[in-house]
């Protein structure tokens, strides 16, 4: 996460060659889709672990808002 954050600062600034620019974009694409694999797997983990009062399983979704708001 800190380093796509990194690329994001560097292709804000302005100051970056193209050529580089889209050599962060492509890692930064990569990044990405690595992190939301993460998160997928954590979110069926808490999924499966969710248990309601009386000890049974519940699976509760959680909402797939990937617009950062």
């Amino acid at each position: 996460m800190q380093r796509l954050e990194a690329i994001v600062d560097a292709m804000e600034s302005g100051d970056t060659p193209l050529a580089e620019l889209l050599a962060q974009f492509e890692e930064g694409s990569k990044l990405l889709a690595q992190c939301e694999h993460r998160l997928k797997a954590a979110e069926l983990k808490i999924e499966q672990l969710k248990r309601q009062k009386d000890g049974t399983a519940i699976l509760e979704h959680f909402p797939h808002d990937r617009s950062g708001a």
